[in-house]
C-alpha cells in the first residue's frame, strides 16, 4: 500500500518535471552532432526533442516531438537479442562475451584479438552475431524481429525505412567487415549477405518515443509486458539482459551514463535513448543531435535530470 501511494505521489510530479526537463536541455539540442556517416540519419533536423514516460500500469506522460518517428538503430539490438536469448537461453554466450567494450562500437582491432568473439551483443560484432542466430533458426529472420517488435510497441504499423536500409547498405563497410571476419573465425554459420540485410534492416526499423517506451515495458517487469501478459524472457534472463544494458547499452561511455543516469538503458546514433527503472516505469528519449561517442546529447541529460528531480534511479 505503501508503495502504491509513493508512485501515485510520483505519477503527479512527472508533468512539472518533464516541462522543466523540456526548458533545461534547450540550449543543448543545436551542440551535437548528427550520424552523417549514415547519409540519411545527416539530414534530420537536430532541433528536436520527444520524451515519454510509461509506468507498469500503461500510465503515460510525455513532451515534445514524442510522436516523431525516427530510427531506431542500435536500441533494436535489445529486441534481437531478446529473441536470441529467449531462443538459445544460456548456450548464447558461447558465441558472445559480456563485458564492457572500452572501445568504439565498431572496432576490429578488439574483435581480432579476442579471436573473433564479441565482448557483448551490443557492439556491431555482437549484434551481427545475434542477427546470424536468428538468420539460422528462423525462415523469414528479418519479419520474425519486426513481428516481435510490432508486438512488444503493439504498433502493427511499425515498419523499417527503406532509405535509411539503402544509406545502411552504402554505407556499411565496416560492418561488413566484421561479419566476414567472424565468418573467418567460425562464428557467423549464414551468408554473410543475408546476415548483414537482417542486420542493417532491424537497424532501419523507425519507431517514436511512445513506441519505445511501450516496447522496454517487459524488461521493467521481469520479462512479462504489463500490458498483454506475454513472457518474453524469465525473471532472471531480464535481469541479465538489464545489467548487459547498464553495463554495454551505451557503447564506450556506458560507466558515465550509469554514473550520471543510473538507469539500465541502450542507446542508438538515431538520437534515441531508452531505459527502465524495474518494477517502475520505462522511458524514452529522442533528439538526433549526439555527443561524442554517439549517444544522444540532449536526451542523456534530459534522463540524467529525470533521475535527479525524480529522486529515483537504480541505485
Amino acid at each position: 500500500m505503501d508503495d502504491l501511494i509513493a508512485t501515485e505521489k510520483l505519477k503527479a510530479t512527472i508533468p512539472e518535471i518533464l516541462e522543466e526537463i523540456q526548458k533545461e536541455i534547450a540550449p543543448l539540442l543545436s551542440m551535437g552532432q548528427v550520424a552523417n556517416y549514415i547519409p540519411e540519419l545527416g539530414d534530420v533536423d537536430q532541433n528536436q526533442f520527444g520524451m515519454v514516460v510509461r509506468f507498469l500500469d500503461g500510465t503515460t506522460f510525455e513532451t515534445g516531438n514524442s510522436q516523431t518517428n525516427f530510427s531506431i538503430q542500435s536500441i533494436s539490438k535489445v529486441f534481437s537479442l531478446t529473441q536470441a536469448f529467449a531462443l538459445l537461453k544460456e548456450n548464447l554466450w558461447n558465441r558472445l562475451g559480456k563485458e564492457p567494450s572500452g572501445n568504439p562500437f565498431n572496432s576490429l582491432i578488439q574483435l581480432e584479438n579476442e579471436n573473433g568473439k564479441p565482448r557483448n551483443p551490443f557492439i556491431n560484432a555482437g549484434a551481427i552475431v545475434i542477427a546470424d542466430i536468428i538468420t539460422h533458426h528462423f525462415e523469414d529472420p528479418l519479419n520474425t524481429i519486426l513481428d516481435f517488435m510490432r508486438e512488444v510497441t503493439f504498433n502493427k504499423k511499425l515498419t523499417i525505412n527503406m532509405n535509411v536500409l539503402q544509406s545502411e547498405k552504402n554505407y556499411g563497410h565496416r560492418n561488413a567487415a566484421l561479419a566476414h571476419f567472424m565468418k573467418s573465425y567460425g562464428n557467423i554459420y549464414s551468408e554473410v549477405e543475408e546476415v548483414l540485410d537482417v542486420y542493417f534492416g532491424h537497424c532501419s526499423v523507425e519507431m517514436n518515443c511512445f513506441d519505445l517506451a511501450t516496447a522496454f515495458l517487459y524488461l521493467a517487469n521481469h520479462g512479462v509486458h504489463p500490458l498483454n501478459g506475454k513472457t518474453y524472457l524469465n525473471a532472471s534472463q531480464t535481469k541479465r539482459l538489464n545489467a548487459l544494458m547498464l553495463t554495454c547499452g551505451t557503447y564506450d561511455s556506458a560507466g558515465e551514463f550509469a554514473f550520471k543516469v543510473g538507469l539500465p538503458g541502450k542507446s542508438g546514433v538515431g538520437g534515441g535513448i531508452a531505459g527502465i527503472i524495474p518494477g517502475l516505469l520505462s522511458i524514452a528519449v529522442w533528439s538526433p543531435g549526439l555527443d561524442k561517442c554517439g549517444n544522444s546529447l540532449a536526451g542523456t541529460k534530459a534522463l540524467e535530470l529525470f533521475t535527479t528531480k525524480t529522486g529515483i534511479s537504480i541505485f
